[in-house]
C-alpha cells in the first residue's frame, strides 16, 4: 500500500512537469526576465504545420490576358491566360484540394457567380492583395497569400464568431459579462472568451489601466483590463511565444524600451480590424445560414489565422513573391502600366 501511494505521489509531482525540459532564448540583460521559453517537442509540431507549399512556376506575362479570353473576369484580368491559370490552379490546392475547381466554380459555366463561394473567393482576393499593398508594416516584404490562413482546408481553422454576452441561464449568477466560460482563446481562464469584438471589430481602448487619475475620465477598471489581457493571452498563444516578445518587463506599458515586435502587433491588430470590418462584415449577405456564427454573424479573423502558433506565419517564408498579382490590387497595376 505504500508503495501504491508513493508511485502515486511521484506520479501527481510528474504531472506538472514538462517534457523535455524548456529551453529558454535570453533577448535582455540577465536577471531582467526578458527570455522566450520553449519547448523543443510542441516547436517540432509546430514547425512541421508552418511548412509552406510547392509553389508552380510562372507562365509567364506573354500571350492574350485573362480579360479578353475568359468572361466574367472581374479582378485578375489583367493577368496572362498562363498565370491567371496558374494562380487559378495554386488556389484551388490552397483552399479546395479535395473539392476542387467545383468548390467555387458552378461546372461547367466556369463564368456563373451563383455560388456563394465563388463571390467569398473573389473578395479575399481583393483582401490579399490589400494586405500585401496597404499592410506592409505588418506583413512587410514576407505577405500573405490564401495559404497563409487556409493551408488546404475551406475554412481556415482559427477563425472567431462574436460571442453571446448574457447566454441562458446566465442571469441566476448574474451577469458573467463573457466570463468564467473557459475558452481555448484565453487558455480555459476566467478571462473574457470574446476578447475580440472589443478590440478586433470595435474600437475600444487596450489598456489595463487609465492614462489619468480618478475620477477624471478613468474608465479603464479592472474588469475591463481583464479584456485586454483576454486579447494578450490569445497573441501570445497564436505566435508561440510569452509576453516579453513584445513587451520590456521593466513597464509593460512603456513603449520607448518595447522590443520592435511591439509595433509589428500594433500594426496587427489594426491590420485585422480593417480586414474584419471591410472584408468579412460585408460578406455577411452574402454567406449562408449555415457558415454563421449563433448571432448570425460571419466567420472573422485574428491572429491565430494566419500565425497557427509560429511567430511568423509559416516560419517567414516569403509566399507573395512568387505571386506579384497578390502584392499589390490589380486595378492599381493597371494604372500604373497605363502610364
Amino acid at each position: 500500500m505504500a508503495k501504491g501511494l508513493g508511485l502515486a505521489l511521484v506520479g501527481i509531482v510528474l504531472a506538472g512537469c514538462e517534457r523535455p525540459i524548456p529551453e529558454t532564448v535570453q533577448s535582455g540583460y540577465r536577471g531582467t526576465g526578458m527570455a522566450q521559453v520553449y519547448n523543443a517537442r510542441l516547436l517540432e509540431v509546430k514547425t512541421e504545420k508552418n511548412q509552406p507549399p510547392v509553389v508552380i512556376p510562372s507562365a509567364g506575362s506573354d500571350g492574350p490576358k485573362a480579360s479578353k479570353v475568359y468572361k466574367n473576369v472581374k479582378v485578375l484580368g489583367d493577368l496572362s491566360v498562363g498565370d491567371f491559370n496558374r494562380l487559378m490552379v495554386s488556389m484551388t490546392s490552397w483552399v479546395a484540394p479535395n473539392e476542387g475547381c467545383a468548390y467555387c466554380h458552378a461546372l461547367p459555366n466556369f463564368e456563373d457567380d451563383s455560388k456563394y463561394t465563388k463571390v467569398v473567393a473573389r473578395r479575399m482576393v481583393e483582401m490579399t492583395q490589400h494586405i500585401n499593398a496597404d499592410w506592409q508594416p505588418h506583413v512587410a516584404q514576407t505577405g500573405v497569400t490564401c495559404y497563409t490562413c487556409h493551408r488546404g482546408e475551406p475554412v481556415p481553422s482559427a477563425i472567431w464568431f462574436k460571442s453571446d454576452p448574457q447566454p441562458q441561464g446566465s442571469n441566476f449568477i448574474g451577469d458573467k459579462a463573457g466570463q468564467n466560460t473557459p475558452s481555448p482563446v484565453v487558455n480555459l481562464s476566467s478571462l473574457p472568451n470574446d476578447p475580440f469584438t472589443p478590440f478586433l471589430l470595435d474600437k475600444q481602448n487596450i489598456r489595463v489601466n487609465g492614462p489619468t487619475a480618478l475620477p477624471s475620465g478613468n474608465r479603464q477598471s479592472i474588469k475591463q483590463a481583464e479584456w485586454t489581457y483576454g486579447l494578450m493571452t490569445h497573441m501570445s498563444t497564436s505566435l508561440g511565444v510569452n509576453c516579453t516578445y513584445c513587451h520590456n518587463t521593466q513597464s509593460f506599458q512603456n513603449w520607448e524600451n518595447s522590443p520592435p515586435q511591439r509595433v509589428t502587433a500594433w500594426h496587427g491588430i489594426r491590420m485585422a480590424r480593417d480586414l474584419n470590418l471591410t472584408y468579412m462584415e460585408s460578406l455577411t449577405e452574402v454567406f449562408p445560414a449555415n457558415r454563421k456564427g449563433p448571432l448570425g454573424d460571419v466567420a472573422k479573423l485574428n491572429c491565430a489565422t494566419c500565425h497557427q502558433g509560429a511567430y511568423k506565419p509559416l516560419n517567414g517564408a516569403p509566399m507573395a513573391k512568387d505571386f506579384p498579382e497578390l502584392l499589390k490590387p490589380a486595378l492599381a497595376a493597371a494604372k500604373v502600366a497605363a502610364k
